[in-house]
């Protein structure tokens, strides 16, 4: 597995919210629907309020 490094935004209660998260993940498909599925979970967020900027391998 692969280390990634997933840069972005998220609607926060007080405007967009910037966000940086290391996972790993098989491929780069696998790691933005981890990031979009923990933030669902965690933050109560829907998909469209996700933004991913930026997924690097590490």
């Amino acid at each position: 597995m692969s280390q990634f490094t997933i840069r972005g935004q998220f609607d926060g209660r007080e405007g967009p919210r910037s966000f940086t998260k290391e996972i790993e993940a098989v491929n780069e498909a696998v790691a933005r629907e981890h990031i979009l599925s923990q933030f669902g979970s965690e933050h109560g967020l829907k998909r469209t309020q996700i933004s991913i900027d930026e997924v690097v391998a590490a």
